[in-house]
């Protein structure tokens, strides 16, 4: 097995905890990329037909380098992942209290392991939708200090904790307090302090709890990376480096990373990878370089996307909840995931050029596949192979804990996905 050091997985622990949100998660890859010389294009810009470029939306980013040598007909290598984990969303009216508690009510955003939110110092992030004269401005917001909790219930109330575990409610039993008494402000004056505005100018928010717990390198021997939302920030933030490190040399075809928001709930929305959001990216692009339907045609029929997404590694206790032949460990290499029913869009070609790209990286590659009788989740590369045509694998990090709110990889195997992922770029 190659050998390989700990910096990108140290790189990665300061990059989730500048990320509580996909917002965030966004400015965290804005920022590497504004340092690799990109530029931003917004909404109402030409397109440039060449250059280091990049496009965002909310929780969303496209960038992309194209050159002169890129030909009219060339395809492009695109790295999908997303910005989004599960976990606990401010509602709207939030404000409640029971017997004298000031609570906040939550949403459940996506498949949340709810008992990994028990007990943990939550601080509060998002964005803001701020009055000016000019409509709503979205402003990010992080509040890093313990102010939101959700107690558990002691064992001594509840046998059947004591002896069958935990059964949570999600309306009841998930709302987090946040002080005492009848005197505390409201949610909504909680924000305007925070931002110096007045009260009447929160026009709304997209806010949500984080683990304050700073990701870090753990074990015995320091092989893993343990951190909040290793899924998916862990694919967003090594695709985007793949993009910063091959813009020197881009290689025949047009490298691209995508990041949508809204995977955890099905992709479906204005910025999720069930969306025109890349296509018209594509599009505009196609226009910028003269490129005509045939050309484009050929272009996409010349193109691979990377659905770059975290794996279920085989977990030492629950051995038989895993394919006995397809068995996953940590620090063991790149994870090739592949399903006949298509919650995974790998096929025996995309599934090659993964393999591919890894034997070019000199790193190991392993293939998953579920249980016959156990479901099989998904990722964005079904929906992106539905809205543009194009041959997608899906591939990632090994990792337990798949959206708990603390989840462990293999801190060898981030570099190597890296790895993998830029000489995929480079094809």
């Amino acid at each position: 097995m190659p050998a390989s050091d700990l910096s990108v997985a140290r790189l990665l622990c300061h990059q989730f905890d500048a990320s509580p949100t996909p917002y965030h998660a966004v400015a965290t890859a804005v920022s590497r990329l504004d340092d690799a010389g990109f530029t931003e294009i917004g909404s109402s810009d030409a397109m440039p037909a060449t250059g280091r470029n990049y496009w965002r939306s909310g929780g969303a980013l496209v960038a992309w380098v194209s050159a002169d040598d890129h030909g009219r007909d060339c395809g492009v290598r695109v790295i999908g992942a997303h910005t989004d984990s599960p976990n606990l969303r401010i509602k709207p009216n939030p404000d409640t209290s029971t017997l004298g508690w000031r609570q906040l009510g939550v949403e459940i955003y996506g498949g949340v392991l709810l008992n990994s939110w028990l007990d943990r110092d939550l601080g509060l992030a998002g964005r803001v939708a701020v009055r000016q004269t000019s409509g709503p401005e979205a402003v990010l917001f992080r509040d890093d200090r313990p102010i939101l909790r959700v107690p558990q219930l002691a064992i001594h109330l509840d046998t059947d904790i004591r002896d069958k575990g935990l059964n949570l409610n999600k309306q009841q039993h998930m709302v987090p307090v946040w002080g005492l008494g009848d005197n505390g402000p409201s949610f909504g004056e909680y924000l305007a302090d925070q931002l110096g505005v007045a009260v009447d100018d929160i026009l709304g928010w997209d806010v949500m709890a984080h683990d304050l717990t700073p990701a870090t390198i753990g074990g015995l021997d320091d092989e893993f990376l343990i951190s909040a939302r290793i899924d998916n920030q862990l694919s967003c933030f090594l695709a985007v480096e793949a993009l910063a490190s091959v813009a020197d040399a881009p290689g025949r075809r047009i490298p691209m990373v995508c990041l949508f928001d809204h995977e955890e709930v099905g992709s479906v929305s204005s910025t999720g990878a069930a969306s025109p959001l890349l296509g018209r990216v594509l599009d505009r692009l196609s226009v910028a370089r003269n490129v005509d339907t045939e050309a484009s045609a050929r272009s996409r029929a010349d193109s691979l996307v990377i659905s770059a997404d975290g794996a279920h590694g085989t977990h030492p206790n629950y051995v038989e909840r895993h394919e006995p032949h397809h068995q996953i460990g940590l620090n063991a290499g790149p994870v090739l995931k592949v399903n006949t029913n298509q919650r995974y869009a790998t096929d025996a070609l995309s599934g090659a050029e993964f393999r591919l790209a890894c034997e070019a990286a000199g790193v190991p590659m392993q293939t998953f596949v579920s249980r016959t009788d156990l479901s099989c989740g998904s990722t964005i590369g079904p929906a992106t192979a539905g809205q543009l045509g194009m041959a997608v694998v899906d591939a990632g990090c090994a990792q337990l804990a798949m959206h708990s709110a603390r989840e462990m990889t293999g801190g060898h195997d981030a570099a190597w996905f890296g790895a993998a992922l830029k000489e995929a770029l480079r094809g």
